[in-house]
Parts: C-alpha cells; sequence; structure tokens
C-alpha cells in the first residue's frame, strides 16, 4: 500500500513496514494484509515464527473492524483476546490473511481470520475480541 491510497487512506506504521507487511485490501467489516517470506521471518528450524502469523491475523482483525471511511477520522482498537491455530506450513513465497469483522456493538467487536499462501495452502486461522479505543477531537 503507498501512503497516498485514497482507497485505503493510511500509512502502513512502523511494525507492520518492520515486518513487510502491506495492507492490500480494506471495507466496512472487511481486510486484506499480504507478507512476502523472507529469512528473517523464519523461526531456528526454517519454519515462519508462529508470532509473524499471530502478528498477520491480529493486525488484519483489528483493520477488519475498525474502517470509517474516512482517512480524517480514524477508528482505533485494543485487542482484548487472540486465538491461534496452526494448521500447515507455508509453501508459498507470500502470506495472505483475511479477516473479517463477525460481531460486536459500541465498545467491543469480534472478528475472524485466515491466512493462505499465495498457493492456497491454509496456514493458521484466528479469532480475536477488541475494544474500540476512543477517538480524540
Amino acid at each position: 500500500m503507498t501512503e497516498d491510497d485514497p482507497l485505503l487512506g493510511e500509512a502502513p506504521y512502523a511494525f507492520t513496514r518492520h515486518l513487510g507487511m502491506e495492507l492490500a485490501d480494506w471495507s466496512d467489516g472487511y481486510a486484506r494484509m499480504k507478507l512476502p517470506l523472507e529469512a528473517f521471518l523464519l523461526n531456528r528450524h526454517g519454519a515462519v515464527h508462529g508470532g509473524v502469523h499471530a502478528s498477520m491475523l491480529d493486525t488484519a482483525m483489528g483493520y477488519a473492524g475498525c474502517w470509517t471511511g474516512d482517512a480524517n477520522q480514524p477508528q482505533m482498537c485494543l485487542t482484548l483476546s487472540l486465538n491461534v491455530q496452526y494448521l500447515s506450513r507455508p509453501t508459498g513465497t507470500l502470506l495472505i490473511a483475511e479477516a473479517r469483522k463477525t460481531g460486536g456493538g459500541n465498545s467491543t467487536f469480534f472478528a475472524e481470520a485466515d491466512i493462505q499462501d499465495d498457493t492456497g495452502e491454509l496456514i493458521a486461522k484466528g479469532t480475536g475480541v477488541f475494544r474500540y479505543r476512543k477517538r480524540t477531537a
């Protein structure tokens, strides 16, 4: 995502930029993140570190619940709980997380997400509960 992308409206923040995560699509109740696999994301036995999967799921779900449609009125959230199921190892070169807001109210929301690689292999799934942060004027 470019910093001036009018569709997505937000520049990547430092942590996602550090990992190489890119917000590829974002709309009401939905977000898709992409992450090219690099050597620094691997654990000591050559697999993608589980924390990378968890971070990607958490980030995608947070975005899915925080769409406002107005880059000048961003909504932020805090993760209250995160559950991750590790299912497989990627065989491709790109991780793709898709997240959906599944419910909630005025102060909290629920979301689910999955990660596939660019070959279609299902890598991980997650669910989360998030609290909206109060917007500052």
